[in-house]
């Protein structure tokens, strides 16, 4: 017990440090427990939630098909069960805009990609409907509302019978907006009436445990010859499965990396602390050996520093992770996606990790630091420890350099220098410390370009979406309008060998001045009639250049899976919702005719754009308008989805190095108390004294500081590799600037912590300090 005091008072004596070290450690279990209970949370979630709900493993488009030909599919080998259905893009009409509804049919028996009800039933009639509940709770919708829908170039009224959501569309679009876009679904009694005679144009595939999804996707085709078949699209290719999957992938990755990351952090400072101060009181294990305290309790009493700094950092860590933490990824969970019920909470066990790692370390730097110490005699290590033999430094041997240095200089460099190993040790922490700093500064960065590029990219006030070509008149159009471009989006698959990618292609003329392009390097790029411009997320993934030959499918209904090859133009940058741009001539020259329905718009600087926006809401052909605000609103939303995670990876970084700075020089200035209290005697004012510890202390910075430069771009180029995908490219934004500023807040940390310990300074006690080994 008289050593566990001792351990109290120690702890007291020194409660900055021991407080720096808990902060450290709390940073590292906060993002483990955080990161880990997201990433555990959500895999086990969605593993259950698919099985559930048995997502259906492939499914097949055709023109329609009929009950006998779907009853010839269903005993093909592979097929554990499959399932016809109807779906059609439908359209409901709200005061100043229109909204867009995925329409599924619900089989008879349905057992593939079943509902999940949240109020309410399933259609039990031909007269009701499901919607998703985001989507209704965006326009008030309860049980027994009506709804009003337009699909077929006919209304339909429909009585909503329950509210879910459905396992296949856990993503509805990229940015998740529950009031312009949603899901329904309809008896199957329904068809008729929606198309005019039964028939269906989807069918949903179980496939057996463990058969090939490609080989069962190609006997279909095959099978499907006669039928009016348009296409298919397995689970792995689903627009909501894939993203999900991306981010299951990422947050496991960024679960692992970021916690390991900052443990080696911790596992430094721990180990430069824990062995220093073993040292620093070498006098103190003699007397303990001299009073017959077993050498064993001794090395356990200096264990159980870094032990119980360990569980009251772990156990601070995931406090602040269950107030913090956990609250914010529940929200952006539930903005991201569609996964009802879902709860985050963390589990008792994750605490352990982050306390043994933290004290594995601790006890293993006081294990290495003291068993040579306690091999010798109590007499021998109540002396001081002898001073290490002084050799000219290597800037004595410069001639003429030396002897002009300040003598305060050449106490600074000598000490250096006499302690090599312990700056460099030391310069480590800082080092990591300042990899974070520069990786969470220029990912934040990239954010914000991924946001910023919308306005950049996009230049037109308003974007109108017709129902039909036909619709899109553009001689009709107001006064007011300073310029205006059309084009259409068609859905397309970029096919790389085995592989097949969704993706859009965009066709428009190659003039349009209210859409840019640029490269990498943010030059601008121009659309002509010889290629394709392929996205650099797209290009990058599977290894496209310029000049490159691509196959690109036309997965539309009219278009009949029609494949084509495209010359690669250029690869342009498109930060998130990359698409393909071809000018219409280009499209012609493969026999696919261009179909606008869309139109941009830029008004004039005169003009008043409400009025010009009113005269296409008075449109009954307009399907949607969407302004700058709409995009405003996408940049908000991936700075929104993004953002926490990097702010916190900031603050976390700032206090590990505030804390591994703090350390270091605290330690330093307790093991030269007696150096430090013979400058004092020998009349060194005490604003002298500072600038010796404040320039050794700088000086470690800046090794460190040059050491992590070259370190860094690897280090930075891994997360971002890391965050981009396919269906979003984030941009290397690391530059000098980045760079600059991270080594700016590294210094600013260092005079921080030692503006802090100049009490420390000024309390050295000159007798006790000089004889107290005496």
């Amino acid at each position: 017990m008289k050593l566990f005091y001792k351990l109290l008072r120690d702890i007291k004596q020194s409660a900055g440090q021991f407080l720096s070290f808990v902060l450290v450690i709390a940073v590292g279990s906060f993002f483990y427990t955080g990161l880990a209970t997201l990433s555990n949370n959500l895999s086990t979630y969605t593993e259950a939630y698919f099985e559930e709900h048995n997502l259906s493993d492939l499914n097949i488009f055709y023109r329609e098909i009929s009950l006998e030909e779907i009853a010839k599919l269903r005993h093909m080998e592979g097929i554990q069960k499959l399932e016809g259905r109807y779906t059609i893009d439908a359209s409901e009409a709200f005061e100043g805009y229109q909204t867009t509804l995925k329409l599924h049919s619900i089989p008879a028996n349905n057992d593939i990609n079943t509902l999940a009800m949240i109020e309410g039933n399933p259609p039990a009639s031909k007269d009701g409907i499901v919607l998703d509940s985001r989507y209704a709770k965006e326009h008030h919708y309860t049980i027994g509302d009506k709804v009003v829908i337009q699909v077929n170039n006919k209304e339909l009224k429909f009585t909503i019978s329950g509210l879910g959501e459905n396992v296949e569309h856990t993503k509805k679009n990229s940015t998740q907006d529950h009031k312009n876009y949603g899901v329904a679904y309809v008896a199957e009694e329904s068809i008729a009436e929606i198309a005019g005679r039964l028939f269906y144009n989807e069918l949903v595939v179980d496939a057996k445990e463990g058969y090939d999804i490609h080989q069962l996707g190609r006997s279909i085709e095959e099978q499907s010859a006669g039928l009016s078949y348009l296409g298919q699209e397995s689970k792995e290719s689903l627009f909501s499965y894939s993203l999900l999957k991306e981010t299951l992938h990422n947050n496991g990755l960024m679960s692992k990396v970021i916690p390991l990351v900052l443990f080696l952090i911790e596992a430094i400072i721990l180990f430069l602390a824990m062995s220093r101060m073993i040292e620093s009181q070498r006098n103190q294990v003699g007397i303990m050996k001299a009073l017959g305290v077993k050498n064993s309790s001794i090395m356990l009493h200096y264990m159980g520093y870094p032990v119980l700094v360990g569980i009251v950092g772990a156990i601070a860590g995931y406090v602040v992770s269950a107030l913090v933490f956990v609250p914010y990824i529940e929200m952006s969970n539930a903005r991201s996606y569609s996964l009802p019920g879902i709860q985050f909470a963390l589990t008792y066990h994750l605490i352990v990790p982050p306390i043994i790692v933290s004290s594995l370390f601790g006890v293993l730097a006081c294990y290495l630091s003291g068993r040579k110490l306690l091999k010798e005699r109590a007499a021998q290590a109540m002396r001081p420890k002898p001073p290490k033999s002084m050799k000219a430094i290597i800037i004595e041997r410069i001639p003429g350099l030396w002897s002009r240095l300040p003598y305060s200089y050449k106490l600074v460099f000598r000490n250096i220098f006499l302690n090599k190993r312990k700056v460099l040790a030391s310069s480590v922490g800082v080092m990591v410390s300042t990899i974070l700093l520069i990786t969470a500064f220029g990912t934040q960065a990239s954010l914000q370009k991924v946001a910023g590029q919308f306005q950049q990219v996009y230049t037109y006030d308003l974007r109108v979406d017709y129902k039909t070509e036909e619709a899109l008149n553009e001689a009709e159009l107001p006064a007011g309008i300073k310029s205006h471009y059309a084009l259409s989006v068609m859905p397309i698959a970029l096919k790389a060998g085995d592989q097949t990618e969704k993706a859009s292609l965009v066709v428009t003329e190659k003039d349009n001045g209210l859409v840019h392009f640029y490269d990498e390097k943010d030059n601008p790029l121009y659309l002509n009639d010889q290629g394709v411009f392929v996205p650099k997320s797209y290009a990058d993934h599977y290894n496209i250049a310029a000049g490159d030959t691509i196959q690109i499918v036309f997965s539309g209904a009219e278009m009949g899976d029609k494949a084509v090859e495209m010359k690669v133009l250029q690869i342009s940058t498109q930060y998130s919702t990359p698409s393909f741009y071809v000018t219409p001539d280009y499209l012609s020259s493969f026999g696919v005719a261009y179909k606008p329905t869309t139109l941009l718009v830029k008004a004039d600087p005169s003009a008043q754009l409400e009025s010009v926006r009113s005269y296409f809401q008075q449109n009954q052909d307009v399907v949607s308008i969407y302004d700058t605000d709409d995009l405003r609103k996408e940049a908000r939303y991936i700075l929104q989805q993004n953002s926490f995670v990097f702010i916190m990876f900031i603050i976390c970084a700032v206090i590990l190095s505030f804390g591994a700075i703090y350390t270091i020089s605290s330690i330093n200035i307790f093991e030269r108390n007696r150096e430090l209290a013979t400058l004092k005697v020998l009349g060194y004012y005490k604003s002298k004294i500072y600038r010796l510890i404040f320039s050794e202390n700088v000086i470690i910075t800046t090794l460190a500081v040059l050491v992590a430069f070259p370190i860094c771009g690897y280090v930075y180029e891994l997360v971002v590799k890391a965050l981009s995908s396919t269906h979003q490219q984030i941009p290397d934004q690391l530059n000098i600037g980045i760079v600059l500023m991270a080594a700016l807040a590294a210094y600013c940390l260092t005079i921080a912590a030692n503006l802090m310990l100049r009490r420390k300074v000024s309390r050295i006690d000159m007798i006790e300090s000089l004889k107290g080994l005496e």
